[in-house]
């Protein structure tokens, strides 16, 4: 007799009965390893796989599959422990009533790790989720893969890289890092759209706190090394970070609200409450006319959205730039903002980075993208050069060219120099640019291009100060007063800084229709 023959023996044949088992064993799987499992998981300030997915996804709208599957795997005792799901729960349900797909390591089982069917399950979910058109949420609690597997537990690991790959700018792919994410399991969520981490229980990172210590003698913790405050602030790996699961899951849905389901659909709107000729006459005092002056950019961009909210992007990182999406009349945008309280709002290479990475995002997802300039330039600096600030900076200038959705530009004080040009600008495709009447547009500054142009004239007056000043003010009178760019068709307007909010209202309304097709290639080449 088979092993099936002698597990069915004596089994009923009515089919009440049968149905009677199934629901036993799926409860005893949805219940998995026991109570034990849970309170330690509890205990380590971590949710369950199934309490995460309910937070996720409506009440009610869940439908799992693999449920049953388990593990056929060998040796080292594995085949004496074969718990249902093998360590992952697969399915779908809705987000406000939009179809969602989702995997979620459960750690009490085999630690989350990755092993042949565990990998077989996530590669079909994603083949779904592509399939059907609908974003992907991944809720990360794993210890990498199954060591006991061997290469087949890699070999699944790839499976999900190529299917990041393929999924990439199709459909919207969430990473939620909820435990730890190590080894070749890091690389799932770097190559998605965005990554989510909570503060104290997630760390990321390739070699873990040992492995560091016995290469490079360096002793850190797992959260010095790879925690949801270090890939936040200083690696950027990290987009939000959050004090604990249920803001960072709620936040996941605010975020899938302001997402399309797919690429060839336009990011879901909302019936405006906030009047879209609402006049922004706060602005008029918010931002100082005298550019030396910091301000928070932020600001300006709560005055000018609908009903002051906005999902920031990266907020911890590169913060001399602001990156955000938000509605204006219940149409969502992404916006870029240089942001004069941090470094004066000078471009470097995180800068460039995180926007780039933004404009694209935005670009593959229909956003229309809102670029509110006050740059001063590129940070000067040895480091800087060396570090390839013109290789990062021309990854910006790439995405803004390569961009296909409405783009407007709208410059507030300052836009010099190569900045200037690479935030959008009219010569390298905005469909539409506007000025305050505070703008200054320019090569450089004044006292920098006085300095170049009246060096001579300067050396030799018997006050060199004060033709110094002379000059200034008349090369500010020549070539930067705020009408220069617009008198040169450079500027397609210069507006009311408190109409600012109705004027992109409309111009956004007017292009919501446009459709522009780039160069029939595979791909482009951008610069890494």
């Amino acid at each position: 007799m088979s092993m099936v023959e002698r597990a069915w023996a004596g089994t009923s044949t009515d089919a009440r009965s049968r149905v009677a088992e199934l629901r036993d064993r799926r409860a005893k799987a949805s219940e998995g390893p026991g109570q034990a499992a849970t309170a330690a998981q509890h205990a380590r300030g971590k949710l369950t796989a199934r309490e995460r997915i309910a937070l996720l996804l409506d009440e009610g709208s869940f439908q799992e599959i693999g449920l049953l599957s388990r593990h056929r795997a060998t040796g080292f005792g594995l085949e004496n422990n074969r718990p249902y799901t093998d360590g992952v729960v697969t399915g779908w349900g809705t987000v406000d009533g939009r179809t969602v797909f989702v995997y979620a390591h459960d750690f009490r089982i085999y630690g989350g790790a990755l092993g042949e069917t565990h990998a077989a399950k996530i590669h079909k979910i994603m083949d779904m989720a592509i399939a059907a058109g609908a974003p992907l949420v991944s809720l990360n609690d794993g210890a990498g893969a199954r060591i006991q597997e061997g290469v087949t537990a890699l070999a699944g690991y790839g499976g999900i890289f190529r299917r990041n790959t393929l999924a990439s700018g199709v459909i919207p792919q969430i990473s939620v890092i909820l435990g730890p994410c190590a080894g070749g399991a890091a690389y799932s969520p770097a190559l998605t759209d965005f990554v989510f981490m909570v503060r104290g229980t997630s760390q990321m990172f390739i070699t873990g706190p040992d492995v560091v210590k016995a290469v490079t003698g360096e002793e850190i913790t797992h959260n010095g090394l790879g925690g949801a405050d270090v890939q936040a602030e200083t690696s950027g790996v990290a987009h939000f970070a959050y004090d604990d699961e249920e803001t960072c899951i709620a936040e996941v849905r605010y975020l899938l609200s302001l997402l399309p389901s797919h690429n060839r659909e336009h990011p879901p709107a909302v019936p405006g409450t906030d009047p879209a000729d609402r006049r922004c006459d706060e602005l008029l005092d918010l931002v100082p006319v005298d550019g030396s002056r910091p301000y928070d950019m932020r600001r300006v961009i709560e005055v000018l959205v609908d009903d002051g909210e906005y999902l920031e992007v990266h907020e911890r990182w590169a913060g001399n730039i602001v990156c955000a999406l938000a509605r204006l009349d219940g149409e969502v945008v992404g916006i870029v903002a240089s942001q004069p309280q941090t470094l004066a709002g000078v471009l470097d290479i995180e800068a460039s980075e995180k926007a780039a990475r933004f404009v694209q995002m935005c670009d593959a997802f229909n956003i229309p993208l809102v670029t509110l300039l006050d740059v001063p330039g590129f940070l000067p600096g040895v480091d800087q050069e060396h570090r390839g600030i013109i290789r990062h900076g021309a990854k910006l200038l790439y995405a803004y060219c390569n961009a296909t959705v409405p783009r407007i530009s709208l410059v507030l004080r300052k836009a010099y120099g190569g900045a200037y040009i690479v935030m959008d600008s009219q010569s390298i495709g905005a469909d539409l640019t506007y000025a305050w009447p505070t703008n200054e547009i320019a090569v450089m500054g004044a006292e920098g291009a006085a300095n170049v142009i009246f060096r001579r004239r300067i050396a030799e007056a018997e006050d060199p100060e004060d033709m110094r000043a002379r000059l200034v003010k008349e090369y500010k009178a020549e070539l930067m007063h705020p009408y220069y760019a617009a008198e040169r068709g450079l500027v397609d307007d210069v507006i009311d800084p408190a109409a600012t909010r109705e004027v992109l209202i409309r111009s956004l309304a007017m292009l919501r229709a446009k459709h522009a097709d780039l160069p029939s290639r595979k791909h482009g080449n951008p610069p890494q």
